[in-house]
């Protein structure tokens, strides 16, 4: 319990980021039944801050041999080792089908015979299930991943995938009373891509009219200002692009007018600059241009060794963001996994679930720090085992040649994640009875 002791008392003060909901006048057109006490601020807008928000991100890159994308099994295949058969994915996890109303025939099968069925996310049926199971559970909604090297102007297959499952999302947003942002995914980048994303963002807010408080009134705002995420600055792995390239971004959708809030996606140690960060002190320049710091903790830490690396780097972080007047949300996932991605059996379960003890001793940790939020990743990133969403549990798998799936755990249901997380979002909403130990279901 050391962590939570020393970071109550180095947080003496909750982090707190602006704005709260008020209520006003609903927008002229009504949002369906099923929405239930919705409570908007005088412009229409449902969410007003990323305050005590738990939101998750959204990969949606999945596509499914014979969907309208024509792209095959995109992301479901591996190219390293031949494309998607058994004996060859790149996904570790497989999503439990009982749901789906639209479904594709995959080249794997059960140990009956059956076929094993799959989803793609560029259907809006399947997105819309996945909206309805953030509002079954509670979870507050999703970051939509637009991944730069996928969307740019020389790939127009792919721009036109994230564009048609974005669309999918704001209908089931506002459907289900679903927060949503939208968050871009520098990885792969050069300077020339970095740019690109300002051309990008403008073509979004005006071909989705994306800030129409009648359209999209559960877009995020923060700090009075849409809220969009630019995510992979500061890592020292050799990336293509630098601060500086991200810093004439941001300079450049902010504007003079500073049209817009910026939740930066920074390295884990960014704050010390060591381990996983470039040591360049622009870093700090700037994040303190930005109005949230989200540092990306996934494969940094394992059940074991949580306490000794967390404790000190979420309330040293806090403090900082405090005394910057810069909003904080830590980062939790549920574990991690990816031997079919790196054809690898030895990375299964590399970082163990736990049955949740995992993914709630970082919920802990997160708010007994002082954090008003949370990123959670990932709702459906089965490639690298950190979905959250509801996966088929173990003993109920396809057969996969000389490799395997990775299955929620045998007596859990397989939507426990998911039900787990809500459990967070509640804590974080303020309700009362939440502790170190994982709930009770």
């Amino acid at each position: 319990m050391k962590i939570f002791r020393i970071a109550a008392l180095a947080l003496a003060a909750y982090l707190v980021l602006a704005c709260s909901k008020k209520k006003g006048d609903d927008p002229t057109t009504p949002l369906p039944p099923e929405v239930e006490e919705v409570v908007y601020d005088e412009s229409g807008c449902l969410y007003t801050s990323y305050n005590n928000l738990v939101m998750a991100g959204y990969q949606g890159w999945f596509a499914a041999e014979g969907d309208a994308s024509q792209r095959g099994w995109y992301h479901y295949r591996n190219g390293n080792c031949g494309g998607f058969m058994p004996g060859c994915s790149a996904v570790d996890f497989w999503p439990d089908m009982q749901e789906y109303t639209q479904t594709y025939k995959s080249p794997f099968r059960f140990a009956d015979g059956s076929d094993a069925m799959l989803y793609s996310p560029y259907d809006a049926s399947s997105v819309d299930l996945h909206f309805k199971w953030m509002k079954d559970y509670g979870i507050d909604g999703v970051f939509m991943q637009r991944f730069v090297v996928e969307i740019k102007s020389s790939n127009p297959s792919g721009k036109r995938h994230f564009n048609q499952v974005l669309q999918n999302a704001l209908a089931a947003a506002r459907k289900y009373d679903r927060a949503i942002s939208i968050m871009y995914d520098l990885s792969g980048c050069t300077p020339e891509d970095v740019a690109y994303v300002e051309q990008d963002w403008n073509e979004l807010v005006s071909s989705f009219d994306l800030f129409n408080n009648k359209t999209h009134p559960t877009y995020v705002r923060h700090n009075k200002k849409p809220l969009v995420a630019i995510w992979g600055v500061g890592f020292n792995d050799n990336r293509k692009y630098s601060i500086a390239n991200a810093a004439a971004l941001i300079d450049k959708m902010k504007g003079p007018s500073k049209k817009v809030s910026v939740l930066l996606g920074v390295p884990y140690y960014w704050r010390s600059l060591g381990n996983d960060t470039e040591k360049s002190p622009a870093l700090h320049d700037l994040v303190k241009k930005t109005d949230i710091v989200m540092p990306w903790a996934v494969g940094r830490y394992n059940n074991n060794n949580y306490a000794n690396i967390a404790g000190a780097e979420l309330a040293g972080d806090i403090a900082w963001c405090r005394n910057n007047n810069i909003g904080y949300v830590p980062l939790v996932f549920p574990g991690f996994s990816w031997g079919n991605l790196r054809n690898d059996p030895s990375l299964y379960n590399s970082i163990p679930r736990l049955k949740g003890e995992f993914l709630w001793k970082q919920v802990a940790g997160a708010k007994m720090s002082g954090a008003g939020s949370l990123y959670v990743a990932m709702f459906d990133e089965i490639d690298e085992g950190t979905a959250i969403y509801k996966c088929a549990r173990e003993g109920e798998l396809p057969l996969h040649g000389d490799m395997k799936f990775v299955g929620i755990e045998a007596d859990l249901p397989s939507d426990h994640y998911l039900w787990l997380t809500g459990q967070a979002a509640n804590w974080f909403h303020g309700q009362q009875g939440y502790s170190v130990q994982q709930p009770v279901r």
